[in-house]
């Protein structure tokens, strides 16, 4: 392929997410900065308290310079180990194939679904371990935290600084034998020439090594089963510690496991997000995948692995419906949306009112979707609430999860709504006239 053909293919980036390079800093700084930060304020030492005084910020400061203490080549040689045996599991275990999206140059990868059968696998694997030594090797996860969050930092650097290398290879893998050569494809956004702002965005689409898609994988692999098994971990820890397991603990880490399961018996769904159809794969997914979501994801049972908390029978109730109704929102909506968008024309959908855009595309203005333009949004953000009223109001440091999420929900809500805008143009005015709430309806 010609480099006039090249260049179609994979466009100049002209216009740079999170302000540019300064901004790529300094996400990459502040987020590895917050892990740290929650580690050093809360454990079972320092307690839980947000660090307000400069004597608390010279503890942190004198507790993060000390590196040695933390990298620990056992925690970096387990995390290894736990990355390539679910990879080796989603290379092996037998499963059915989905094709992705199609993509700008024509072609769709074929993805296998095996993360639900990977976990059971997994899952049988650490019954039998407990069945063999008892609680240990969950202890030792639990009170290695911080060397595991500080390896998976290390991997996830390693993995991005892999793939934005990799990315520069004359030609795709994925090119079948006999055919000509086809160039990598980058991502649109990731194409900007400044190798820090393209390390941290991400250079290549869809990155595969020996068959492995590891955007894909690193999505719904490593990070959302490691979540689990710190949370089950931590849940052993506070059985071990006081004898039982507090039912703030249960209001906490049930509704994220299910979440989790959730996740990879919908695995194929993640397909058409703007992860995998849009952003490429560098240092921020490949950070937030692994580091980023079991690290802080987990902060809740962390907590309450040192600092038990127990509910009322009233207040433990609200919170469990809460957090039911909340997720039924979530899971109901794009269920919803996912069922229109594979066959508008099924017999069970015949209720729902829709506008036909000038792209041919069809957009839902009643059911779920008639009710705000991201409710889906909304129920996944209540859900984290609900997880993090488990924690009691000792200290707002649990309630970061809260937060943080929903400065995510925002900004991925902004991006859907420039995406949309510049797709339907016209069609989305009318539209936003016909769903005119954004997130909860009559409020927002």
């Amino acid at each position: 392929m010609g480099s006039a053909s090249k260049r179609s293919l994979n466009p100049r980036t002209t216009h740079r997410e999170f302000f540019g390079v300064p901004g790529a800093v300094a996400v990459m700084c502040t987020t590895v900065a917050v892990v740290n930060v929650w580690y050093f304020s809360c454990n079972e030492k320092a307690g839980c308290q947000l660090p307000t005084t400069r004597q608390q910020w010279s503890a942190i400061m004198a507790s993060a310079s000390n590196y040695p203490a933390y990298v620990s080549a056992d925690a970096m040689a387990k995390y290894v180990l736990w990355w390539a045996w679910l990879a080796m599991l989603c290379l092996v275990v037998p499963c059915s194939y989905v094709q992705g999206t199609v993509m700008r140059n024509g072609k769709r990868l074929v993805y296998p679904m095996n993360g639900l059968a990977s976990m059971a696998v997994t899952a049988t694997a650490a019954a039998l371990a407990y069945a063999r030594y008892g609680p240990a090797p969950y202890l030792w996860v639990a009170d290695n935290f911080f060397p595991l969050a500080i390896a998976s930092i290390i991997f996830s650097t390693s993995q991005a600084l892999f793939v934005y290398a990799y990315s520069f290879r004359r030609s795709s893998r994925d090119t079948p034998a006999g055919s000509a050569a086809e160039p990598v494809l980058l991502a649109l956004a990731g194409n900007s020439g400044n190798p820090v702002y393209d390390f941290f965005i991400g250079r290549e689409l869809n990155p595969r090594v020996l068959g492995l898609d590891l955007k894909c994988f690193n999505e719904l692999r490593p990070g959302i089963m490691g979540w689990v098994v710190l949370n089950v971990s931590f849940a052993i820890k506070q059985r071990q510690t006081f004898g039982s397991v507090s039912n703030s603990m249960w209001l906490a880490i049930v509704p994220q496991i299910a979440y989790c399961i959730d996740t990879l018996l919908f695995e194929d769904k993640v397909l058409t997000t703007m992860d995998i159809t849009t952003d490429g794969f560098g240092w921020m997914l490949s950070f937030g995948d692994l580091a980023w979501v079991p690290s802080m994801y987990s902060l809740q049972a962390r907590y309450l692995s040192f600092h038990p908390v127990h509910h009322s029978p009233v207040a433990a109730a609200l919170i469990a419906v809460l957090g039911v109704g909340s997720f039924l929102v979530f899971r109901l909506s794009n269920s919803q949306k996912n069922a229109f968008r594979t066959n508008p024309n099924d017999p069970a959908l015949r209720h729902l009112k829709y506008i036909t855009t000038e792209s041919g595309s069809k957009l839902l203005v009643s059911g779920w979707w008639g009710m705000a333009r991201h409710v889906n949004y909304s129920g996944d953000w209540m859900f984290g609430l609900a997880q993090c009223l488990a924690t009691g109001f000792d200290t707002p440091m649990t309630y970061f999860f809260s937060v943080y999420f929903l400065v995510l929900l925002l900004h991925r809500n902004y991006r859907d709504e420039c995406k949309c805008r510049d797709k339907y143009k016209k069609d989305w005015a009318r539209y936003c006239e016909l769903v005119p709430y954004m997130f909860i309806p009559y409020l927002i």
